[in-house]
Formats: structure tokens, sequence, C-alpha cells
């Protein structure tokens, strides 16, 4: 074994291909840094690269220098590897400055995981909008808990069996990780505030659809967008409908917010929290609606007949569903029949319990 090391060590792998954008797209950097790398993204605007334990396995966070101080921007997920980079990032590309804010752009455990360990460490002030501070401190609390019956409830009506909703509850009760708590107070941002970071100002653009007010950064001085996860490169983000809002319509939050970010301008340098910096942000937008209008044609083909929201999300999305993951699938699934529903092109009714849906 040890000869056999020692012998791979010495040929060469070739280098791995520059990943290839989405047609319209251009990368600004066509190789990330390693988990736990920085670049110098634009002067004063440094990308900070953390790892994540999923397929998506990555989160880009953005370390913002003030001068005699630092912002960051993200925290990356509540976990000991991450904690690390954290750690050496703290006192090697940030020199021991003090850090003095703390800005979130959403409360997924992948952006906020750590906020709450930072801001202790740090003794920094937390900056975010009100319903993404309040979720995740409620989503902490759902998650250490046995999952109640209304939510059992909620996914029956969806269709889903009693086995395939055992594997759910296993599944949230071995969850990779969860967010170490939020501070009990912040800074709140709303939509059309301005933030000073980086020696710039940046506006805030408050938008619905992948969460409930998840805030992006907008500097029109030099044509940056901090984006979060509202628009990326080479993947959709999530838009689901999940028990605590059934009958909710994300999906038209996020179309909305395609728009609206498609008023910025073409040449905008966007800096997604996955994947890489990028310039094409009007391709991009449209590419998003696109793909949603494809996934709203497929689902309104599948619904000639009378379905549930399981076997819909079966239709939509075969190898998730068979992986194992039916709960996204589901999610994704009803996001797109509120948004038909809401159209008045579906309809919803229900028998013996559950939902059934149809187009009309």
């Amino acid at each position: 074994m040890a000869h056999a090391k020692s012998a791979a060590s010495k040929v060469q792998a070739p280098p791995a291909a520059a990943p290839r954008p989405p047609d319209g797209l251009r990368y600004v950097h066509e190789t990330p840094p390693a988990a736990g790398g920085t670049i110098e993204i634009v002067p004063r605007l440094t990308w900070l690269r953390l790892p994540l334990p999923f397929v998506l396995n990555h989160v880009n966070c953005w370390l913002a220098d003030d001068g005699d101080r630092w912002s960051i921007i993200d925290t990356g997920a509540d976990r000991p590897d991450t904690r690390a980079h954290w750690e050496a990032t703290l006192a090697g590309p940030m020199a021991g400055r003090p850090v003095d804010r703390l800005i979130c752009t959403h409360g997924h455990p992948d952006h906020i995981g750590l906020a709450g360990w930072l801001c202790e460490k740090l003794d920094a002030n937390l900056h975010m909008t009100l319903a993404e501070w309040l979720a995740p401190q409620l989503w902490r609390e759902q998650g250490l808990q046995p999952m109640r019956d209304d939510e059992k409830r909620a996914f029956r009506r969806s269709g889903v069996s009693d086995k395939a909703l055992g594997k759910m509850m296993e599944a949230r009760e071995a969850a990779p990780f969860r967010n170490h708590p939020l501070p009990m107070s912040l800074a709140r941002i709303r939509d059309g505030d301005t933030l000073t970071f980086a020696g710039r100002d940046w506006l805030v653009l408050v938008n619905g659809g992948h969460a409930e007010e998840h805030a992006s950064f907008y500097c029109a001085a030099d044509k940056i967008l901090i984006a979060g996860d509202q628009i990326l490169s080479k993947i959709s983000p999530v838009v689901g409908v999940y028990t605590s809002q059934p009958w909710g319509n994300p999906l038209k939050d996020y179309l909305a917010s395609l728009k609206r970010l498609a008023t910025l301008p073409a040449d905008t340098l966007v800096l997604p929290s996955h994947g890489l910096p990028f310039y094409g942000l009007h391709t991009r937008a449209a590419q998003l609606e696109q793909h949603h209008d494809k996934r709203l044609a497929q689902l309104l083909a599948l619904m000639d007949a009378p379905k549930t929201g399981v076997d819909l999300a079966k239709g939509l999305f075969a190898d998730a569903v068979a992986k194992g993951q039916l709960m996204m699938a589901l999610a994704e699934t009803l996001a797109h029949v509120n948004y038909l529903i809401g159209e008045g092109r579906a309809r919803r009714r229900e028998v013996d319990g559950i939902y059934l849906f149809e187009r009309t």
C-alpha cells in the first residue's frame, strides 16, 4: 500500500477543466478559491469560499474592508471545519482587525449558521431583515422537537404515505447541521435602505421567493450586485411551499424578483452565494424565468387528470424522489402548483382529506 501511494504521487493529475458558464454569461474567475481560501474580487471586497456537506459543496461569503475594521456578509454553516476556516481567515487575510458588523442575506443555515458564534466572538452587531432573523429561530426550535401532528396532516394532504413520512422525520432528526443560536438583538434592514461598506454605498434590495425577505446589495457607482441566493449562475435557487404556508405563492414573488433585478444595468458584476461571480445579469434572469416556465408547462401536462402533490412531484422530479429527496421535491412542486392556481390555470379540491390538483 505504501509503495502504491508513493508511485502514484509521482504522477501529476491533469488540471481540472475550467467550468463553462451558461450561454451569455462570463465568469470573472474561472477557478474559485480553495475551501477557506480568499480572492479580492474588487478593491476592498474579498471573496471567501466555505465548504458545505452537500452536493452543493460550498457557499460564498464576502469580507468588506472598512479601513480600520471589517464587515462580513454571510457566515457559512455551523460546523467545526467552518469555524476553523473562520479562525484562520480572521487571523490571516483579515489581519486581526476588528469586525463590527455581520450582514446576512437571509436566514438559511448555510448563510447564518455561524452568525451567533461570530457575533459573540467578535462583539459584532447583526444586520439582517426581520423575517429572516425570526425564521431560523423558529426552525431551530422546530428541528429539535418531534414532528407535530399538524405538520404530519399537511404532508398527508399532499399524498405522503406513512412510510415516506417516517423517512422524512428520520431525515430531519439526522440533519447535518443546525445554526448556532442567533443574537437576541439585530439592526434591522429594509428594502430601500443604504448600507456603507467596502468604501461604497449599497442599496438594499429585499425580495421574496427563495426566502421571505432575502436581502441583496447593489452598488450603483461600481455596478456590483451581492446577490445572495436570489440569482445564481448555474442552478436555480429552491423556491418551495412548506407546511408553515401551504397556500403560499413564493414562485410569484421569485419571478417578480427576477424582473426587478433585470432592471439593473446589463453590465452589473453579480456576486452570488453559490457558484462563480459573473457578468450577464439580464441573460441569467431570463434563463431562470424560462426554467420556471418550462416547469410550469411540464406540470400542466401532468395535471391532465387529478393528482396528488406526491404524484406530481414524482413526475417533475423523479430522480430527486428516487434519491430520498421527496420533501424538497414536493416543496418545489407545490410552489409551481400554487402559482398555477393563483393564475386560474389549475384548481385544488379535497377528497377524503387529500388534496387533488388538476388543470382548469
